[in-house]
């Protein structure tokens, strides 16, 4: 493959995603704006336990990570009766864990905002928004999983729609919830659940019925022959979705396939043991990682009503910045995770290079723009001029360190997609406590505000120079799973 011909598939695979994380932006300043105009103190209440959504959101992401990373290295070595084995066992395996995540964030919602320090005022309402979101986390879960599995599959056309149509949703069910019913903040959280609950109903049918990679059908619509989970066929294609790399295009039902691999069923503790490799330190670095926002938040919290909301809302807004790095970053994990499965780590390198350039490239752009409409963009989403007027300092501070994030960005979903999860990990959670929480106790007392965001862009810049140090050396390929193929007819349970 030329490079030419590698950038055009990066673009092919990233465009879509980008319009995704597009609609999510948007719905992002949507409910801000929306939230906004009822109040400074509405607006703070939905940033209090902003971070703590995060952490339980990031949890279902580490999840759907451990069998998207093996779908992708699966459709990759043109395996696909394996890679809809391991989508069938993840999907059970997630939502369980979602389950047992809501059960969690229902049990804590009442004490949460007494717990991050947030004025009395703003409690009953952040415990009922985030009492909601706790609510909605099994939706959530099968969406995500849905989307990271398509996107593994070289398929990031039809999640993009979805995320296009579960914007567009967000606003109607908002205005019904907040305005129409009165619900205030409680109705934000319902619309946004709602919304998110069609896109995910309709990626798990999509996934079903009519993918060619990871659906229950064949091209003649047949189910596949053998068992509920496909164990003979390796996969019908129609035709290319654009996200193949294994081959100079897809094939049709089993060529290019060997004889074992359309008989391949994973075992149930294969994929599981793989989905722990990966999925183990994800979960360490999300509990970690944004426990560090928890304190954060504890540091910002003192600083007063005007100081939270204009966080919550200057967070909201740099999403803007964000679109093209995690729209690289998912094109990234699928083309390097569909490279080494196809057992091409010269071809996984180069798409790491051209990912994470263009994205910081894009990234940076970007931050110019912002940087200089940063006053008209916090007007966007509150009305308060105190509010407006510290948020775009703060980005505009932020700003400066928009390239280096994005190399980070992007770095981090190429590890990702060759299972490399724990030493990027750690290198996100070290900078995170050493640097980012390190410096903001140093300079939250002097510069309060501002002072955070000046912590938050030194380690990003940090982050993003380790991690470009770490795609160089080519340590993050090493990684090797378990992947020792199962005949029918021997012992073990199979997915």
């Amino acid at each position: 493959m030329t490079r030419g011909e590698q950038i055009r598939l990066t673009f092919l695979l990233a465009l879509p995603s980008i319009f995704a994380q597009l609609s999510s932006c948007l719905m992002s300043y949507i409910d801000a704006a929306m939230v906004g105009a009822l109040g400074s103190a509405q607006a703070a209440a939905v940033g209090l336990v902003s971070t703590t959504t995060w952490i339980f959101g990031s949890f279902c992401y580490a999840n759907s990570s451990g069998f998207s990373v093996q779908m992708a290295h699966k459709c990759g070595s043109k395996d696909f009766a394996a890679a809809r084995a391991v989508f069938r066992l993840g999907i059970r395996s997630v939502f369980l864990f979602s389950l047992a995540l809501a059960a969690l964030g229902l049990a804590i919602s009442q004490a949460l905002p007494r717990w991050l320090g947030g004025e009395e005022l703003l409690w009953k309402d952040a415990s009922a928004y985030f009492a909601i979101y706790a609510a909605f986390l099994p939706v959530l879960q099968v969406e995500n999983f849905c989307v990271m599995s398509l996107v593994a599959s070289g398929n990031t056309k039809i999640s993009g729609l979805a995320s296009i149509a579960m914007c567009l949703l967000d606003v109607v069910f908002n205005y019904i919830f907040i305005y129409m019913l009165g619900l205030g903040v409680a109705g934000a959280a319902i619309g946004t659940g709602l919304a998110i609950l069609c896109a995910g109903v309709f990626l798990l049918y999509y996934i079903l019925c009519r993918s060619r990679e990871l659906g229950m059908r064949e091209r003649n619509g047949a189910r596949d022959s053998g068992s509920q989970d496909g164990i003979e066929d390796a996969g019908s294609r129609e035709g290319c979705t654009g996200g193949c790399v294994g081959g100079d295009c897809c094939p049709e039902a089993g060529e290019g396939s060997t004889a074992e691999q359309r008989f391949s069923r994973p075992s149930v503790e294969l994929v599981l043991s793989n989905a722990l490799k990966i999925t183990a330190p994800l979960w360490l670095q999300n509990l970690v990682s944004r426990g560090a926002y928890i304190i954060a938040t504890v540091l910002i919290a003192p600083l007063g009503t005007i100081a939270v909301a204009a966080n919550s809302f200057a967070i909201i807004a740099e999403g803007f910045c964000y679109l093209p790095g995690y729209g690289m970053q998912d094109a990234a994990t699928s083309l390097v995770g569909q490279s080494l499965g196809a057992k091409k780590p010269e071809l996984a390198r180069g798409f790491a290079r051209i990912s994470i350039f263009s994205g910081a490239a894009m990234m940076g752009a970007l931050a110019l723009i912002m940087w200089i409409t940063a006053p008209a963009i916090m007007g966007m989403l509150s009305s308060d001029p105190e509010v407006i007027g510290l948020g775009a300092r703060c980005l505009r501070i932020e700003a400066w360190a928009e390239i280096l994030y994005g190399v980070s960005i992007v770095a981090y979903g190429c590890c990702v997609g060759a299972g490399d999860t724990l030493v990027p990990s750690l290198i996100n959670l070290i900078c995170m406590w050493a640097v980012r929480i390190g410096l903001s106790l140093l300079l939250i007392p002097h510069f309060g505000l501002e002072g955070y965001w000046i912590a938050m862009a030194t380690e990003l810049c940090l982050k993003g120079l380790i991690f470009a140090a770490r795609i160089r050396s080519g340590r993050w390929m090493r990684l090797r799973f378990n992947t020792e193929v199962q005949q029918r007819g021997s012992d073990g349970p199979r997915c």
